[in-house]
């Protein structure tokens, strides 16, 4: 059974995993461990107080989760502010349960690892990348056909030209299609996924190519790189990890809306009306965690509140709490029910860092500048939540810095804290930077301070 206890501590957490579509996978032996879980909850003789949901953003695999949850639940475990808890509460006694689900974000994370130059005639190579990005971008005959167009152009080793091929940007389009994003494009109050801008693959091409060659002469992976866009020696591939970030933003709302928040429902049922419910998310995490707290639109909600939200370097729009989008009137943000309805008791609070180039990369590319500020508004049209922090909220946010682990925070239920955290996510390199340097101190003190102001 997928029990994880953290070294040094008495700290443990539980890990269901999901699939694709937000169903929970069974265990060797055919039970679930959320029955357990739910048991635990129930047991009058447990007296558990407080259920703590962790999801991770883009770790494709359960020991990349795994390894993610023992920092976070270390972090957390050996922090002061636990100590704190049991004066706050002293019956406090916690479970902490960490979502898994195929977050795989971009298709060439199997690439050869040493000395791995794809060849360009290695059809087994050439199948297994098909089959990785069909898996986050659209699994249909019409789309796997499309993929392996692009994918074949980009192992011609003739350096890229200046466009991308016509048979290439056709592929690109019927892709486009196939992967169901055409329906909201432009539109910011849109599900998270379909919250773009108009899909261009020949600019994002352009743009890869330019932000290479800026790097000293070198291949450079550029805003949507990796790997792949040196040992594929051009930038044809670009587009595809567009599409595919878009894809799991979308995945993580439906896993999110779905077993997600069902699995929260349930246990909430399961506990008493005093046990506490905190969530936590980061990356894509904090759409799923988001999601299991608002359901979906006209679906069943949450018996009750939960009692705190921390979302940690959230790759979701920095409009999605707030009830009027500048550049879409009249148009609330996909999750500002969350706001407008009270289903959060406590305080929602949010970490930014300038150091985090995955999010701030991949939100505004190939987007016209023009149509990124509008008259009055500091604020891009599309943008995470990991750059900007939550925006258009008014009074109810409030914009502060993260503190050092021994300062105490102040933190209002019912109101909106973006942390300002440079200073503290700050490491990393490569394209996604400090993106997942989440794991100290001043972090989990942030998180406990969530937690404790949810009195």
């Amino acid at each position: 059974m997928p029990i994880r206890t953290i070294a040094g501590t008495d700290a443990q957490y539980f890990l269901i995993s999901l699939d694709k579509d937000g169903v929970e996978r069974p265990e060797a032996d055919g039970s679930k461990l959320s029955d357990t879980i739910r048991r635990i909850v129930a047991d009058p003789t447990q007296a558990v107080t407080d259920v703590f949901f962790a999801s991770h953003g883009w770790k494709g695999d359960v020991p990349a989760a795994i390894e993610q949850y023992d920092l976070w639940v270390g972090e957390m475990a050996r922090s002061p502010d636990r100590a704190a808890a049991k004066v706050w509460r002293p019956d406090f006694r916690s479970i902490v349960v960490g979502l898994h689900w195929p977050s795989l974000p971009f298709g060439d994370e199997q690439l050869p690892a040493e000395g791995g130059l794809l060849s360009a005639n290695d059809d087994a190579s050439l199948d297994s990348q098909v089959e990785q990005y069909a898996a986050s971008i659209a699994d249909t005959p019409t789309a796997r056909a499309a993929i392996r167009t692009i994918v074949a152009a980009a192992r011609r080793d003739d350096g890229g030209g200046e466009q991308l091929p016509p048979d290439v940007r056709k592929a690109y389009q019927r892709l486009y299609v196939e992967a169901m994003l055409e329906d909201s494009a432009g539109d910011p109050g849109a599900p998270p996924g379909a919250d773009h801008q108009d899909w261009n693959p020949d600019a994002i091409y352009r743009e890869a190519r330019n932000a290479a060659a800026k790097e000293s002469g070198a291949a450079a992976p550029g805003l949507l790189g990796g790997g792949v866009m040196d040992t594929l020696k051009d930038w044809a591939t670009a587009p595809l990890k567009q599409l595919s970030f878009w894809k799991m933003k979308d995945r993580a709302r439906r896993i999110g809306e779905s077993g997600g928040h069902k699995l929260l429902r349930d246990l909430q049922g399961a506990g008493r009306p005093s046990t506490r419910f905190h969530l936590m998310g980061h990356s894509f995490g904090c759409i799923v965690v988001s999601a299991m707290v608002a359901g979906a639109p006209g679906g069943q909600p949450l018996d009750r509140p939960v009692d705190s939200l921390f979302l940690v370097q959230g790759a979701l729009s920095l409009w999605s709490f707030c009830p009027d989008i500048p550049y879409a009137r009249n148009t609330p943000g996909y999750f500002n029910r969350i706001v407008k309805n009270g289903l959060v008791r406590g305080p929602i609070v949010t970490t930014r860092s300038s150091h985090d180039t995955a999010v701030g990369s991949l939100y505004p590319h190939a987007a016209d500048a023009a149509d990124q500020l509008v008259l009055g508004v500091e604020y891009p049209k599309y943008g995470g939540v990991g750059t900007f922090g939550a925006q258009g909220l008014g009074s109810t946010a409030e914009d502060l810095e993260m503190q050092a682990a021994t300062r105490a925070y102040t933190f209002t239920p019912g109101r909106v804290y973006n942390l300002e955290a440079s200073k503290t996510i700050k490491s990393g390199g490569g394209f996604s930077g400090a993106h997942s340097d989440i794991a100290h101190p001043e972090v989990a003190h942030a998180m406990w301070a969530t937690v404790l102001a949810a009195k």
